[in-house]
Order: structure tokens, then sequence, then C-alpha cells
């Protein structure tokens, strides 16, 4: 380099050298990249991603529970290039992964062998409970595997699961999601993220794999927050039915109507997405309404625990208890909460 070149030119001329030669396949999990001054982050992560064509290549993960949420994470993860093993009770419903390039495993233990990350996306966190307190499990654990719970829990479960596995030596993340099916197909989950910074900022390209991550505090942070989205969730609903109705039974067109709010103060995507479902009567699952019930009782435990009393969430849960345990709702999607309000005022749908 000629004296008197300016700075930036320096390091654009490193880069070109460097460019040139071959870069030797490296672990993304754990790894840290430093960007130029003034670069933008992107650049940084975006070199990440391009290296070696299979830039995910030594990171394996393994995926316990491939229900509605669970398997297209698991897609969107083989996308990512990850080296990925699954494991579901019922193993009919991981089979389909291995067309994407999963490997199918028949028991936990199977699945977790050699894992670097374990990613767990099952019905709450009494199952999760169980396997992290398996020794059979934790004793198939590769030495400092990471463990994301991606279920949605019960903040004190997190926090016992997570001193459990510290104390053997395990790094834990509470990373429950808001997103639904339609998130976690198009790998656009909101990712709410408790545990050690250094554990998340490790975790942080599995995560990009399936949203968008935020580390929001420490153990059970990501459990409470989940928690605060599925309060305004539940209410919102409960709000979006009673407008639906409103609008149908004064004459008015629901869809357009929902159009029109578009934009506005009142305007969300449970409006758009569950007020659309419920003028068509479409209740095909995205989000069970017996895990949106089982979430209103963990928020409702958990403001108990602190003295508080959330009366609107009290008065929704119970309305979904209706729902879910008298009208058969169970296995519907939460947005059927609309047919407990037309039995409410003796409709039928």
């Amino acid at each position: 380099m000629r004296q008197g070149n300016p700075p930036d030119i320096f390091v654009v001329s490193v880069a070109r050298s460097l460019a040139t030669r071959p870069l030797p396949k490296v672990n993304l999990v754990g790894l840290q990249c430093f960007s130029p001054p003034g670069a933008s982050p992107s650049v940084c992560a975006n070199s990440m991603k391009t290296r070696n064509g299979d830039p995910m290549a030594n990171t394996k993960i393994a995926l316990l529970g491939t229900g509605l949420m669970g398997a297209p994470m698991a897609r969107n993860l083989r996308k990512a290039g990850f080296d990925l093993s699954v494991w579901n009770r019922s193993r009919a419903k991981a089979e389909p992964l291995a067309d994407h390039g999963a490997t199918v495993h028949d028991t936990v233990a199977e699945a977790i062998a050699g894992a670097d990350v374990i990613i767990t996306m099952l019905a709450d966190g009494v199952v999760v409970g169980g396997l992290v307190m398996d020794e059979a499990v934790t004793s198939a654990m590769k030495d400092g595997a990471l463990w994301i719970d991606m279920s949605s829990a019960k903040p004190e479960e997190a926090r016992a699961q997570s001193a459990h596995l510290g104390a053997l030596g395990f790094a834990h993340l509470d990373a429950p999601v808001s997103g639904g099916t339609k998130g976690a197909e198009a790998a656009s989950l909101a990712i709410m993220v408790g545990g050690d910074a250094d554990a998340f900022a490790r975790a942080k390209p599995v995560f990009e794999a399936m949203g968008r991550p935020v580390h929001v505090g420490p153990s059970g942070a990501g459990q409470l927050s989940k928690l605060a989205n599925q309060a305004i969730v539940a209410v919102t609903i409960a709000a979006v039915a009673e407008a639906m109705l409103l609008v149908k039974q004064g004459g008015a067109d629901a869809a357009a109507v929902r159009a029109a709010l578009k934009g506005g103060f009142a305007d969300s995507t449970i409006l758009q997405q569950h007020g659309e479902r419920m003028t068509e009567g479409n209740f095909e699952p995205g989000g069970l309404t017996k895990f949106q019930l089982k979430d209103l009782d963990n928020l409702l435990n958990e403001s108990g625990q602190l003295g508080l009393t959330l009366p609107t969430a009290q008065m929704t849960r119970d309305r979904f208890a209706e729902f879910s345990n008298n009208m058969g709702g169970a296995d519907k999607d939460h947005s059927g909460l609309y047919l407990e309000l037309l039995a409410r005022n003796g409709l039928s749908a």
C-alpha cells in the first residue's frame, strides 16, 4: 500500500485480499465476529452466513416436539443449514422432516446425543421438566450443550430447569414464541428470551433462523413476557369477536370494516387474521384453544404470586374455559372464542 492511503482504502484492500483466501469451517454458535468501525452489524452477520456454502454445518441441533409449531420451525432450521435431529412422542409427526434433511430418532437420548443445542417445543413446562430432570436424558447431553425451551411454561418452571441444568454444567434459555403457525412457517416468530446474556449471544444465529429474538432479562423473563403476550392476545380476541358480531348483526360488510380499520389505532394482526376467521367460520387450529387456556392459567398463577388482580384476564380466561371444556373447543383455534360469544347471545354459527 502506498503511503498516504486513507485508512478506509486500507480496510478495503485487506478485505479484498482476505476474500481470495479459503476460510476454514467454523461453528457459528459461540463465534464472535467484529465488524470494521462504522460498518453495519449486518455486514458481520452476512459475512458469517456466506462462508463455505453450508455455514451452519458444524452446529448440531436436536429439536424435541414436531407438532403444529415445531415442524415448521424444524424446516426453517434445515433451510438455514443446521445439522438437525428431531424427536416426537408420535414418530409419524416427525417422519416428514426426513424429506427436509432432518434425522428422525425414536428416543430423546438418541436425538440429543452430540447436539450443541437442544430445543424443546412441547405442550407445557411439566412435560419439558420431565425431560430436564431425567438423568437418562441429561447423561446423553454433550458437554457444554445449551438447552433452549421454546414451549410456553410458568416462569418458575423455567427458573427451576435453568438451575438444575446449570448445576450439571449446561446452559439454559427460556425462549417462548408468538406468531402462531403462520409465523413459524415464515420464520418470523417473535422470540422472547430469558437467561444469561452470553448464552443468548451464543444462540442468536439459531434463533434468527426461526424469527426475531429479543433478550428480555434473566431466567424466567422469557416466560413472563409470553404470559404478558398471551394476556394481550386473549383479551384482543375477545374484543375482536364482539366487534365482528356487532358488525355482522348490524348489517355491515365485515371484510370492508376490517379494511377500513387497517392502519388505524384499532388495527392488529388479530383483527385482520382472526377477524376473518370469525366471519368465515374457519376455526381450524393455528393456535389451540387448550394452550391459550393453559397460558391464561399460568398468567393468573403468576399474577397471584405477585399479589396482583387482573380482572379482564380472569374474565377472558373463564370464557376460554367454557369454550374449551364445555363446548368442544379445546382443539379448535383460539379465535373460536367467537363461538362462545354467539352462544351467549343465543345465536348459531
